[in-house]
């Protein structure tokens, strides 16, 4: 079974980060922002037309655009 991508949840779940996915630089991009593996977030809510997305991480508010998030891996909590 697939494990959910962060760009998957929808308004008020919450979610843990199990891997992100790519070495890229937008990867690490991801990982200077805080999605670290073992790392609980919680899904704020979305633009108009569904892009981006806004994010809690720790004790800060993250935006993501669809594409960035469907590179997280997630389980939920």
């Amino acid at each position: 079974m697939n494990m959910p991508t962060l760009d998957q949840l929808q308004q008020g779940q919450t979610a843990q980060v199990t891997t992100l996915r790519g070495d890229d630089a937008l990867a690490q991009r991801l990982m200077e922002m805080g999605l670290l593996e073992g790392e609980k977030l919680e899904v704020l809510g979305f633009a108009p037309f569904g892009d981006p997305m806004e994010i809690r991480l720790q004790d800060f508010r993250l935006s993501l655009r669809r594409a960035e998030a469907a590179r997280v891996s997630v389980v939920l909590l």
